[in-house]
């Protein structure tokens, strides 16, 4: 694909409100909904500008997307105009079996959960809610037992860096098709104390990296693009190959995409960020064009030339693979251009600029 013109994905925050207390809330969801969110037909709007752009995936977030009355009809309706369709709801009581046949009636092709521990105790205290954890095996083993697929959704900190196997036995035992792995951004409810040193995502790569040669599911990361580099790194190790040939072998569709580069997120009152952990907007679904904004504004072109990146991301022989997370570097230095302090890497300098 090319990313100038199209992203891969498309995100809408169709709500903020929520009825859980996550402690990483990127959103700081409250409870009920608010009178400025997108209306119904300006739903279906925005649905029809989104395929205009071909073909991307369509994912409805939130909050809880199960919070909003007219959510089956907008999920029937993006499927009818030929959208790939996925949605990601909360694990409360709003996620009964009957919601989730309705997804699968609807066409939905994959239902998102998060899970971000691997015991009731460890999940709820992370998620605010008692009976989280439940509600969420329930929603997997009944998705799974109708036949809807469904992927995993963990944010790793400092909790539960530590029991990842386990929560990635589960991801087996629910027969997901994905195991995506968010790494923290300090926005919204997430504090800098629950963020990995640097060195410790090196360490969650090296569990990932041999867990997907035997998993029975796909991995992918949300916010750690360099997990890309350490794929090429380990290829290039384990194959002989040289540094280009190892870039071209990280085969997963997601190689390249960053913020605002294959990826662009709508919040609940039509915002148009280059993700919804970077909080700096291009414009507005309202009274602006998507595709325009996506195509043609200053930020989601200066996200995507990976020449204005700064420090050790800008002179990265891995640049057009990783690029490093901006959300991440804003968070941590209010410069969405700046090097992300969370990657170990130091380029071959000499290599990197003669190149």
């Amino acid at each position: 694909m090319n990313f100038d013109q199209s992203p891969m994905l498309v995100i809408w925050e169709a709500t903020q409100a929520c009825d859980l207390a996550c402690v990483h809330c990127r959103a700081s969801a409250q409870s009920e909904r608010s009178d400025t969110e997108l209306t119904t037909e300006q739903g279906y709007r925005l649905l029809d500008e989104i395929r205009s752009f071909g073909e991307p995936l369509m994912v409805f977030t939130g909050g809880d997307p199960l919070k909003r009355p007219d959510l089956f009809d907008l999920i029937r309706y993006s499927v009818k105009i030929g959208l790939r369709t996925n949605v990601t709801p909360s694990a409360t009581p709003l996620l009964t079996a009957d919601a989730i046949d309705k997804f699968k009636e609807a066409g939905v092709t994959r239902m998102a959960i998060s899970v971000d521990g691997h015991d009731a105790a460890s999940h709820d205290d992370f998620r605010g809610i008692p009976g989280t954890f439940d509600r969420a095996m329930f929603a997997l083993a009944h998705a799974r037992d109708i036949g809807l697929d469904t992927q995993f959704q963990t944010t790793v900190t400092r909790r539960n860096m530590g029991h990842l196997p386990a929560i990635a036995d589960i991801v087996s035992e629910m027969r997901s098709k994905m195991w995506s792995l968010f790494f923290l951004i300090v926005t919204g409810r997430a504090l800098a104390s629950e963020d990995l040193l640097a060195s410790e995502y090196e360490d969650v790569f090296e569990y990932m990296y041999q867990l997907s040669k035997t998993a029975p599911f796909g991995i992918k990361t949300t916010e750690a693009m360099h997990y890309r580099r350490y794929v090429a790194q380990r290829i290039r190790a384990e194959h002989g190959a040289t540094e280009n040939e190892a870039a071209k072998g990280v085969a997963f569709r997601t190689a390249g995409v960053s913020d605002g580069k294959g990826f662009v997120f709508v919040s609940h009152q039509g915002e148009i960020f280059p993700s919804g952990f970077l909080p700096v907007s291009g414009g507005n679904v309202l009274n602006q064009s998507l595709t325009d904004v996506y195509r043609n504004s200053e930020l989601f072109k200066t996200l995507r030339d990976t020449t204005q990146r700064e420090g050790k991301c800008g002179i990265c022989e891995y640049q057009k693979i990783c690029g490093g997370s901006r959300s991440r570097a804003y968070a941590l230095t209010g410069d969405y251009l700046a090097e992300d302090p969370r990657c170990t890497y130091q380029p071959h300098l000499a290599d990197a600029i003669a190149g």
